[in-house]
């Protein structure tokens, strides 16, 4: 397999689970606040607090990974650059 097509590949995969990172995040977030409402006797604060912080979690990881996904389509140092 050439290089070209392993970074292909790799883009792609990384690619699949952008959207997926963002919701799981939140998702998290929400059910661990809601059962701390509930455990506490908190209702709405926790549930808000920690959905909060799954979506700015969610947007970190975005972030991370779109920056990952920048250095993958770098050309490479090798002189394999795309002409």
């Amino acid at each position: 397999m050439e290089e070209k097509d392993r970074k292909l590949l790799r883009m792609l995969g990384a690619l699949s689970t952008v959207g997926i990172t963002l919701v799981v995040a939140t998702v998290i977030g929400y059910y661990a606040g809601h059962y701390l409402d509930g455990r506490f006797n908190t209702t709405p604060w926790l549930t808000l607090a920690f959905l909060l912080l799954g979506i700015a979690a969610g947007f970190k990881n975005l972030y991370d990974q779109t920056r990952r996904l920048m250095d993958l389509d770098k050309p490479d140092d090798k002189g394999d650059h795309d002409r």
